[in-house]
């Protein structure tokens, strides 16, 4: 695989530049307190935040395809990397500690560099939208709680969920009211920004008004917590001395700080680029990573990560490309050199709100409502990720998000869409029994559509619901295998079992519907000779006339429903009684009124359009008005009966020409009209009835409506 370098900044536009420099800055300056405080929980000391905010970035912008993410000092390998010191009795900030931190951070950039040979990148195709979603919410929740007590005056947490809240709760008992206030009002600032103004860099003022607060009236004087003064310069480069080293701790570490850096980077950047529209190269995103822990490594720092604070406020403020990283790292390597004095002015309430209010994008709540809506066995396995993540913490999270996705596949897979299929009087498809109530079952076959691959979980099912529904009249049975792509040894097996107990009722067995590639496996797994014996067919139709079945079809309708179905010979029922469009009833289901008055409102503004009424023929407004065409007759008839309730929304100019217009639309419903009795002569009855039927539910829906059609159907008679 050919590396590209700077991949985003190629064929850049000059339009971006003011957006990324802006963010950049931004970035920069938010990332001061994100920096430094995770740089603590490390066992680093604060500055060293900043210098893994410069390299780094850097070279994550060198290889990243994100047009957005940012990299550096984050919470999840900050806290790994803490809590292992703590569990080898090292002390923050000692000599140990600033020998171990960047050797683990190195080992993590090694790690990620040997992910990157492996094509590791694959984790992400094995992870679903819930999982990601409840994964990525999870994280931005724990940085959240981390970030809380820093508001009240105290001092970040860490851990997961319990140890959290604990340090929470004492950090309640010793709040700083100005410190709270402090950060209540920046917080309600920054959020009513965001929706009043969201393109003014609300970020930046509040965080100029914080400096001016210090500066002004000394409210470090009343207990408001400031950021700790940096020194000038720049880092020097750094090496670990191995020699001093439990190696086995520093590679286990980093084994585990590396697979947490490229789950989470992974998901997090999949998840914004989704929801912005790009693609990325998965593969080179884990480069970029090795690089900046590499990068992070030689300036004695701790492993760096993808930042979704960090990321989320530069989707807020705009920025497009890498160009936002590289100049994020040119401002934080000036403020080293020669600005680090401000540093000291920043109130942490200030900050602390920035960077929660940023925070507050990442979680997906309106995922959890949409799968809460659509699927509760989504929206549970969105909650577990969640749920893992805040408890066990995210490299149990990154465990539990893949392990979900697969156990989302095998439910899917083992309880497979699946019915029974039928016909409708007078029409050649096959349809759902159970959805259509027009629908009944061919004589004396059992028609089973299975829209799964089969495998060793499911082929029970299959068989379960065929030998089930047999009835004593059973002659047939037939698989419409149009949805199986691939079929295992353990189905192939279960296939032959089916099979030869159907043989033994004297029911015929047939496999249909499905791709070439399904005999290929029959016979490689051994059970060709079911093709052999005739009992594959390429469609339902060939199994039926292989039975010595003629069309029309025999369909098993009972004699208590032999009237119904005669009346409805051409007229599908919809599922609801109110919705006679069998089209729009089948797309819709309960909405299809709402969706039909829908498209009778878009004819109505193409009718505003059509320049001279009196030159336009019958054949012309069929070919100028579109969603016409698409139509049965039956439905276009009830379609163009409810467009003439609407004649009161044209326009003043077309009014005077609504007699015109009736009279259009009258004209088209009698050649529909006329095209339904040549083809069907035998139901003109039914369709008096039908259009009988439609004008008293119209009149039942909008009597006024129906009065001013007949009124003006009057005048042009």
């Amino acid at each position: 695989m050919k590396i590209r370098f700077f991949p985003t900044l190629r064929n850049y536009k000059k339009e971006y530049l003011a957006k990324d420099i802006f963010s950049g800055v931004i970035i920069a300056a938010v990332s001061i307190p994100i920096s430094m405080g995770y740089a603590q929980i490390s066992g680093l000391p604060a500055a060293y935040g900043l210098y893994g905010s410069l390299l780094p970035i850097l070279f994550f912008a060198l290889f990243s395809t994100s047009r957005q993410f940012i990299f550096g000092v984050d919470a999840a390998p900050a806290a790994i990397v803490g809590a292992a010191l703590a569990a080898m009795g090292i002390g923050a900030e000692s000599s140990e500690a600033m020998q171990y931190v960047p050797a683990i951070a190195l080992a993590a950039g090694l790690w990620l560099l040997l992910f990157y040979f492996l094509h590791a990148d694959r984790i992400v195709d094995f992870i679903s939208t819930p999982v990601m979603g409840g994964f990525i919410s999870g994280i931005a929740v724990t940085i959240i709680l981390m970030q809380i007590p820093k508001l009240l005056g105290g001092s970040a947490g860490t851990g997961e969920l319990p140890e959290l809240l604990l340090h929470l709760a004492e950090a309640v008992l010793h709040v700083n009211g100005i410190s709270l206030i402090l950060g209540i009002l920046a917080l309600v600032l920054l959020i009513a920004g965001k929706r009043l103004i969201p393109k003014f860099p609300m970020a930046a003022a509040v965080m100029a008004a914080g400096v001016c607060l210090t500066v002004f009236f000394h409210i470090d004087d009343y207990g408001v917590t400031l950021l700790a003064h940096v020194d000038t310069g720049l880092p020097g480069f750094f090496f670990p001395d191995l020699t001093q080293l439990n190696l086995s701790a520093v590679l286990g570490r980093g084994l585990m700080v590396a697979v947490v850096v490229m789950a989470e980077t992974l998901l997090a950047e999949n998840n914004f680029a989704s929801r912005n529209g790009y693609s990325l190269d998965d593969r080179q995103e884990i480069l970029a990573c090795a690089a900046g822990n590499i990068a992070s490594a030689a300036v004695g720092c701790c492993p760096v990560n993808g930042s979704i604070s960090r990321t989320s406020m530069n989707e807020q403020y705009g920025g497009q490309t890498q160009a936002v990283s590289l100049t994020a790292g040119i401002v934080m390597g000036v403020i080293l050199m020669c600005a680090t004095g401000f540093i000291g002015y920043l109130p942490v309430p200030v900050l602390t709100a920035i960077v929660i209010s940023a925070l507050l994008n990442v979680v997906e709540v309106h995922l959890a409502v949409r799968l809460f809506k659509v699927s509760r066995q989504e929206f549970l396995i969105f909650m577990s990720a969640f749920v893992v993540v805040l408890f066990l913490g995210t490299i149990y999270g990154v465990v539990a998000g893949i392990l979900l996705s697969f156990v989302a596949v095998i439910i899917k897979a083992t309880n497979p869409p699946r019915h029974f299929r039928g016909m409708m009087p007078g029409k050649q498809e096959f349809y759902d029994l159970d959805r259509n109530r027009a629908a009944w079952p061919v004589k004396n076959v059992l028609i089973y559509r299975f829209s799964e691959n089969l495998f060793f979980a499911n082929i029970k099912i299959l068989q379960k619901d065929i030998e089930k529904n047999i009835k004593e009249d059973t002659k047939a049975v037939i698989l419409d295998a149009g949805a199986v792509n691939s079929i295992d040894i353990t189905a192939a097996d279960g296939l032959t079992a089916l099979a030869e107990r159907l043989k033994k009722k004297n029911i015929r067995f047939y496999i249909t519907e499905h791709s070439q590639n399904v005999n290929d496996q029959f016979r490689k797994l051994g059970i060709g000779w079911l093709i052999q014996e005739g009992m594959v067919r390429r469609t339902i139709v060939s199994a039926l006339y292989d039975m010595g079945m003629k069309e029309p079809f025999p369909l098993d309708i009972p004699e208590s429903e032999r009237e119904r179905a005669r009346r409805n010979l051409y007229f599908a029922l919809s599922p609801e009684e109110e919705n006679s469009l069998e089209e729009f009833a089948w797309a819709f289901g309960p909405d299809a009124v709402r969706e039909i008055e829908k498209q009778v409102k878009s004819i109505v503004q193409q009718i505003h359009g059509i320049s001279d009424l009196e030159e336009l023929s019958e054949a012309g407004l069929e070919e100028k008005l579109k969603y016409w065409h698409s139509l049965g007759p039956l439905d276009e008839d009830e379609l163009l009966r409810r467009l003439e309730l609407h004649i009161d929304d044209l326009p003043d100019e077309l009014k005077e020409n609504s007699t015109l217009v009736i009279r259009l639309i009258e004209r088209r419903r009698r050649v529909l009209r006329d095209r339904i009795l040549r083809e069907h002569p035998n139901i003109r009855e039914h369709l008096n009835e039908k259009r009988d039927i439609l004008e008293q539910r119209l009149k039942k829906q909008n009597p006024e409506g129906v009065r001013k059609i007949h009124e003006l159907e009057n005048q042009y008679k």
